[in-house]
């Protein structure tokens, strides 16, 4: 007897990345083992030249295939060279270095991925030839005439929740056709290989029902929101006190830092971050409390609780989660272990 195995990896196509995945059949003997490396030929994904084109997958996530059902599974893969060192596009690999380091401090994130659904060249819900009406009844709306995609939403929650991902929530977002699930608390590379499992389901589900689904950060020019991933942070010593909430938004804007992280947060980000749809200006940090306008977010109940966690607002829908969280956990763990609050 055999079951299938879909390996699934990241590509080098720039300035995203797309998600690949490929078959494998395997014996049932290689159930509770370790999964086998397998290649694949990188100068069809911009991972290679041809005259050198083979690279390793080598499976760092597994969890159920709840498309195939059975004992089939979903395998997420690091792209090694046939050296087994990462390949340059392998962005998991500094995040496991970075998250190591700063394991004592316990650091755990949620992530809110936005998308929009398109039927063929528009998002879904826009009329041919117009637009629909202006923005404001569409954000976690209900009705056929505010919301549309329901039913991909829906099939794509419950297909992450079969695979056993740390889901936790969805709701229809502020443009028509715009979704966002949640992933998380988790700890960066957990939540990162779950993401992009998501991902990966998101685009798969939405196959089943004839439409596909963006991350483009501004899929609409003009008067509406684009799509973001907004990222929430905590350490155990900002979980414990407020100082430490404090000392993570500084850090965040002192010297360099803002547009070391912005220029890394994904492909697009002045289109995004106008400082309109409550966005900050891609090139002004800031950080305040319920201010969504606010490069970082502090909750309003993080302050009244004087513990709890901070969102950063900038992340576009298109960023790599390995890269965001990297930066997150670099940045402001080196504060809190400089200021002596870990």
């Amino acid at each position: 007897m055999t079951f299938k195995a879909e390996y699934i990896w990241i590509d080098g196509t720039e300035p995203t990345a797309k998600l690949r995945s490929k078959t494998k059949i395997l014996a049932d003997s290689a159930k509770g083992a370790e999964l086998p490396i397998w290649g694949f030929d990188g100068s069809s994904t911009n991972q290679a030249e041809g005259h050198a084109s083979d690279r390793v997958l080598k499976p760092v996530f597994s969890c159920p295939d709840p498309i195939r059902g059975g004992d089939d599974i979903l395998v997420l893969c690091e792209v090694l060279n046939t050296d087994m060192t990462p390949h340059s596009s392998n962005t998991r690999a500094a995040l496991a270095e970075v998250a190591e380091k700063f394991a004592a401090q316990e650091p755990i994130f949620g992530i809110e991925q936005e998308y929009t659904f398109f039927d063929g060249s528009r998002p879904l819900g826009f009329p041919e030839g117009g637009f629909p009406a202006p923005q404001g009844g569409y954000y976690c709306g209900v009705g056929a005439d505010e919301i549309f995609g329901r039913d991909v939403v829906e099939a794509h929650l419950e297909n992450c929740l079969k695979a056993g991902l740390g889901i936790s929530g969805i709701n229809a977002e502020v443009m028509p056709g715009q979704w966002e699930f949640q992933v998380g608390p988790l700890a960066p590379l957990e939540v990162s290989d779950q993401l992009w499992v998501a991902r990966w389901l998101l685009y798969r589900t939405a196959e089943d029902f004839g439409v596909s689904a963006t991350l483009d950060p501004k899929p609409v020019k003009g008067d509406w929101n684009g799509a973001g991933a907004h990222t929430n942070f905590s350490t155990k010593a900002m979980r414990e006190g407020y100082d430490a909430i404090i000392t993570a938004c500084e850090s965040l804007g002192e010297g360099s830092k803002p547009l070391d992280h912005v220029k890394n947060y994904g492909a697009g980000i002045d289109d995004r971050l106008t400082g309109l749809h409550e966005t900050a200006p891609w090139n002004e940090y800031s950080y305040g409390v319920s201010n969504r306008g606010a490069s970082v977010r502090i909750p309003w109940q993080v302050e009244k609780d004087g513990k709890g966690y901070i969102e950063d607002r900038r992340p576009n829908a298109n960023v790599d989660p390995y890269v965001v969280t990297r930066l997150l956990v670099d940045t402001c763990c080196s504060a809190l272990e400089k200021a002596g609050q870990v």
